[in-house]
């Protein structure tokens, strides 16, 4: 049996604006569902803008549980284009629009049509930790290397 198939499913009650589409696996083993661009006619990015693109979706997430906005690699790869906020979150207990934020990092002008694909939905379990005060923390071998210390290869 194929382990799509044994996937945990989680059911996100969705709103939707008129002209917007619900969320698709776009194959039975996809982690991100497309999201696509609720907007009446075409947006134009220059280069270097961003800006956020309406999806018309309204989520009713479940407690415990986040919606990852990620980037799209075809679109990042052969257009320039990605999800600014790179993965963005969206909380359960968030009810309104969800947007997604895209910059055009090419060096040519992007036009988002109706309907496009922009971005994937990514639902994950959350977890909330409980952070207590500390006169300090343990040592470790690495200590406060950070950025690169630990090489490039």
């Amino acid at each position: 049996m194929p382990a799509a198939q044994n996937l945990k499913k989680v059911v996100i009650r969705t709103k939707m604006d008129k002209g917007a589409e619900l969320p698709v696996y776009a194959s039975k083993g996809a982690s991100g569902a497309d999201v696509r661009a609720a907007i009446e006619g075409e947006l134009t990015m220059q280069p270097g803008q961003y800006l956020a693109v309406p999806t018309g979706l309204y989520m009713d997430i479940p407690e415990g549980y986040e919606v990852q906005v990620r980037p799209r690699s075809g679109l990042a790869l052969k257009e320039g284009v990605t999800v600014l906020n790179t993965p963005g979150t969206v909380d359960h207990d968030y009810r309104g629009e969800l947007k997604v934020i895209l910059i055009n990092f090419s060096n040519k002008p992007f036009v988002i049509t109706p309907g496009m694909r922009i971005a994937q939905l990514v639902v994950a379990p959350v977890l909330q930790a409980e952070f207590e005060e500390a006169d300090a923390v343990s040592a470790t071998a690495r200590g406060a290397n950070g950025f690169g210390s630990t090489g490039l290869n």
